[in-house]
């Protein structure tokens, strides 16, 4: 199936697209930041630049699109049209979030994802989010995240 757009257009969209301070993960942003949880943002010097760094808590949250991470849901299928070029592209996605994960946790940091489509459920987040992260305030040494 050929692309409904023009190649130029396509470029321009594509290049639009940021990899950080995006609609969910600013909604997660102020859902945490609420919970009274304090946070970093996209550590560089962890793998996988996670999206919430909680230091003193030894966990980190990555807030993944359904489609760019391809999420067993109805937004994460890949596109009919270009199949040549998606499949692959969006499998190194993928590829990545394992090995990000992989090195995470074998340096003893804990991982939560959040997907995307599972933020229209503000309360089962919130709830996942606590159980993940241990109460508000309370971090080893007394300090702030």
């Amino acid at each position: 199936m050929a692309d409904r757009i023009t190649k130029e257009r396509r470029s321009e969209n594509m290049r639009r697209i940021r990899s950080k301070d995006m609609k969910p993960e600013m909604h997660v942003r102020r859902i945490v930041h609420g919970m009274g949880y304090r946070f970093r943002l996209h550590r560089k010097d962890l793998p996988g630049k996670p999206d919430l760094v909680f230091g003193p808590r030894k966990a980190v949250v990555f807030v993944h699109g359904c489609f760019w991470h391809q999420h067993n849901c109805r937004a994460g299928r890949i596109p009919s049209s270009n199949s040549d070029y998606w499949t692959p592209k969006l499998a190194r996605n993928v590829e990545r979030d394992v090995s990000a994960r992989t090195a995470l946790e074998e340096a003893g940091w804990r991982v939560l994802v959040v997907w995307e489509c599972e933020l229209k459920d503000e309360a089962a987040i919130r709830k996942r989010l606590r159980r993940f992260l241990g109460p508000a305030g309370a971090t080893r040494g007394n300090t702030v995240c």
